[in-house]
């Protein structure tokens, strides 16, 4: 049987014919004349070779055969119906799955807040969180393994693009007992004679007083570098050195019962951006929660800040 002759208008005619009775309400339901309807039914008939519907003066009834085959033809219509339900969502931004890379205090703190939020407004988007370390993250993004990713701004190349999300200052955490911890604000050449802990290479690149480029005598010199931010706070709740990180570690650092104070003569910024690919398009899903992300992220990094404060 040449299936491809078989049009869904036609499945449309037989469905409601068979639940109608009737061509002529058929026509009323599928905006079309009762001929037409009729013209539908005789070419599916055709195409499959037996009667459909056996036809008296006062009634249309389905042959035998054709209540066979109606389950078949109800079947398809559910499932053309859901395919077009799922295009409609992937259109709208509202299905898909997204895979969002971060390192670990934005994978950990803010992505799960932002993926919850983001659920009560698109409940059949999928945002799958991948732990990324700082240093791969626009090469992820650009070779595809991620659809989106929120970090530290980094050059992006030609392939993936960096939007600004926010910006949160530097501050140095240390115990209550700690000698800094009785000032408001802090100054760099403070902290020359200060024992501090890194978290990463990338803190060290990050913070203009810690570069080697700076000159000798206003250079900042960790006594250690971790690899992991928690590790540095958990040193820092000892009161064995003080650490230096962005604002938005608050989260983090409050339940090593940390103070923070921030550091001044200049003030060193970290910018976070939300990085899309540019070389391929990205899904309507990806492109709805970077959306999202970037209206939702300087709210979350406000409240990290004013939490810190208090």
């Amino acid at each position: 049987m040449p299936l491809t002759r078989v049009t869904l208008r036609q499945f449309e005619a037989l469905v409601a014919i068979a639940e109608l009775h009737s061509f002529a309400d058929a026509g009323k339901r599928l905006g079309l004349t009762s001929s037409a309807v009729s013209q539908l039914v005789a070419e599916l008939e055709s195409v499959i070779g037996f009667r459909i519907f056996d036809r008296t003066t006062r009634r249309v009834a389905l042959s035998s055969a054709g209540r066979d085959f109606l389950a078949s033809a109800e079947s398809v219509l559910r499932h053309v119906q859901a395919a077009e339900k799922t295009a409609d969502d992937l259109r709208n931004r509202a299905a898909g799955i997204v895979r969002v890379g971060a390192p670990l205090v934005l994978a950990s703190m803010a992505l799960p807040a932002a993926i919850r939020a983001y659920a009560a407004l698109r409940p059949k988007v999928v945002v799958r969180v991948v732990d990324t370390p700082v240093d791969a993250l626009v090469d992820h993004v650009g070779s595809g393994d991620l659809d989106l990713a929120i970090g530290p701004n980094r050059a992006t190349g030609a392939h993936v693009a960096g939007e600004p999300a926010f910006d949160s200052p530097w501050v140095l955490w240390c115990a209550p007992e700690h000698a800094l911890a009785r000032r408001r604000k802090v100054r760099w050449e403070e902290l020359r004679d200060t024992p501090l802990v890194a978290a990463g290479r990338d803190h060290e690149r990050s913070v203009a007083q810690m570069r080697l480029s700076a000159p000798p005598d206003a250079r900042i010199t960790p006594i250690d570098v971790v690899d992991n931010v928690t590790t540095a706070l958990g040193v820092a709740a000892q009161g064995l050195a003080a650490t230096l990180t962005p604002g938005y570690v608050a989260a983090l650092a409050h339940p090593f019962g940390l103070v923070m104070r921030r550091v001044v003569s200049p003030e060193t910024i970290r910018q976070v951006c939300v990085y899309r690919p540019l070389a391929r398009a990205a899904s309507p899903a990806a492109e709805g929660f970077a959306q999202f992300l970037l209206e939702w992220l300087p709210q979350w990094n406000a409240r990290m800040m004013t939490a810190s404060r208090a």
